[in-house]
């Protein structure tokens, strides 16, 4: 009963948490990329790079700096893993063989952080705070910015330019996600996160001597989990105590992950002038959210499966200092924010629970999403959501005075179609093979989900995994960093083009066969689709795999 009413209060804080920030760091938001001011540190960075902060660019022009941006972030933090032991504070330790460097270096530059290393025994300190702690900022700086794009796209008219995707990363990194970072990382620090340049050796209680890794790491917890990413500097990830070590930073690490995907909805609404329109889509998002933690606790806190109810819980794979109600709080909020981090074992969680986050990260990452990539998901949900209730009634399908011709519905049915192809087709390429099941912790339906966790995870840029799958053949490197690659910038391209031709229309006028798509019948269309999509993608590998597994009552 304890545990139980624990878990809800912990619930309670959060959502409270949330819904103080709500306003001020959504309309804080909306103010920074609409306002005319640069400040001087960013004239500084534009001067350095040879931008002209007042010129704007059309959709083509932004997503080639995005790449050309994106392209170079990859070979800079390639080169820092591979040289790693030329660097200061390398800890003697050697540069990444050349398979998981490349594996990581995408990883990072996609926002997915996905880890095939442990890293306090791969990585140095520098190559940890120059490498991926910048990425960890920038990659979600580069989320931000599109989701902006596409925000414009709908306030513009007959616009052929979307801003400028310079001014919107240096905005969104030096005006949003910095200054949260330092506060995030003063209260980790406080609350006892790790922050230092030095290994300690100590002397054992069973006698001999053993190294105590130490590093920056209240710095890189406080951008892994507010830019949605979810590296981890220990291999354990957030169920590290050097990471995570009590109840008070653990909720701090969710309502971080959370913060910036809840908050732009207000910031959209505010933006196309309806803040309506931000809390439908922040309720769509609720339900989502709701709905799958509400399964997976009841999974794990009922024990299912048979070696939990023989044990008398489900604590296999889960740190004691957080319990069944918090590592289901923290698996939801990760897998529904492209994040990643975890502060439990996935792979040891029952097989409805570790199903239902599996089936989370299916959703598309909109419940809330990422960093940028959450609004642009769910508003890419919302426009096949008006063109579905239009083919029902007859009409133009039109969302915020757009019309959704043939144009915006193929970038629409692109980037619908396009990360669950990588992930099914990665799945298939790889049980094909038979050197993969060496690869697999588990056989049978598990050793199926292991597959299927990783490449959903990678496509879909998350990061986490089902901790039983052995990723370090060069097979998985490279197959891993072609979903996280294309998962990534496929859908950038095609929500900016998409943007790009909803800026060059005309506003529509309101009139009585509108669509009304500030309601609450709306907000459960937008669930409704995106229910409907993952299912009819999903279901039949969700069937072979966790489904089977619960449905037998299979033990970890």
């Amino acid at each position: 009963m304890s545990d139980t009413v624990s878990g809800l209060l912990t619930i309670a804080a959060l959502l409270t948490l949330l819904a103080v920030v709500y306003v001020p760091l959504g309309d804080y938001m909306a103010r920074v990329f609409t306002s005319t001011r640069h400040l001087r540190v960013e004239r500084a960075l534009y001067r350095v790079g040879g931008i002209d902060p007042d010129a704007e660019q059309s959709a083509r022009g932004y997503v080639l700096s995005l790449l050309a941006f994106s392209v170079v972030g990859i070979v800079l933090l390639l080169a820092i893993l591979l040289g790693q032991a030329a660097l200061p504070w390398d800890r003697g330790l050697p540069g990444m063989p050349w398979d998981m460097a490349l594996n990581t270096a995408v990883s990072f530059v996609t926002n997915t952080n996905w880890q095939s290393y442990a890293g306090e025994s791969t990585l140095g300190f520098a190559a940890q705070a120059l490498g991926l702690t910048v990425q960890n900022v920038v990659s979600a700086a580069v989320g931000l910015a599109v989701a902006v794009a596409l925000v414009r796209g709908f306030t513009r008219a007959e616009s052929s330019t979307l801003g400028s995707f310079w001014v919107d990363l240096v905005r969104g990194t030096v005006r949003v996600l910095l200054p949260l970072a330092l506060v995030a990382a003063v209260l980790l620090l406080l609350g006892g996160v790790v922050q230092n340049l030095s290994d300690v050796t100590v002397r054992a209680l069973g006698g001999g001597t053993q190294v105590v890794p130490g590093g920056l790491v209240a710095s890189q917890e406080a951008v892994k989990q507010l830019g949605t990413n979810g590296g981890g500097f220990f291999n354990a990830n957030s169920a590290h105590p050097f990471e995570n070590p009590t109840a008070l930073t653990n909720l701090l690490q969710v309502f971080l992950l959370l913060v910036v995907p809840v908050c732009l909805t207000r910031t959209f609404g505010t933006l196309v002038g309806s803040r309506r329109q931000g809390l439908v889509l922040l309720g769509a998002m609720g339900v989502l959210w709701t709905g799958a933690l509400a399964v997976t606790t009841w999974a794990e806190v009922g024990g299912q499966g048979q070696a939990a109810q023989a044990a008398g819980a489900a604590m296999e794979g889960k740190e004691t200092r957080f319990g069944e109600w918090a590592s289901a709080l923290f698996a939801v909020s990760t897998t529904g924010t492209s994040t990643g981090a975890v502060n439990a074992s996935h792979d040891s969680m029952s097989p409805l629970g570790g199903g239902t986050v599996m089936a989370h990260m299916m959703l598309g990452e909109v419940s809330p999403g990422g960093v940028g990539s959450g609004l642009y998901g769910i508003l890419v949900a919302a426009i096949l959501a008006v063109f579905v209730a239009g083919l029902m009634v007859g009409r133009t399908p039109e969302l915020l005075g757009k019309k959704i011709g043939s144009r915006e519905m193929t970038y629409v049915a692109l980037y619908t179609l396009v990360v669950p192809a990588l992930v099914l087709v990665g799945i298939g390429t790889a049980i094909a093979l038979p050197s993969t099941a060496d690869a697999m912790g588990n056989p049978g339906g598990h050793g199926f989900s292991e597959v299927v966790y990783a490449f959903t995870s990678a496509a879909n840029n998350n990061g986490s995994a089902f901790g039983g799958i052995t990723v370090t053949s060069t097979f998985f490197q490279l197959t891993l960093a072609a979903a996280m690659l294309l998962g990534r910038f496929v859908p950038i391209v095609l929500v900016v083009l998409l943007a790009g031709s909803l800026a060059r229309q005309r506003r529509v006028p309101t009139t009585a066969g509108t669509l009304p798509t500030a309601t609450l019948l709306f907000g459960g269309l937008v669930v409704g689709v995106v229910l409907l999509v993952s299912a009819l993608t999903f279901f039949p590998t969700l069937a072979l795999g966790p489904v089977a597994e619960a449905l037998t009552g299979a033990s970890r």
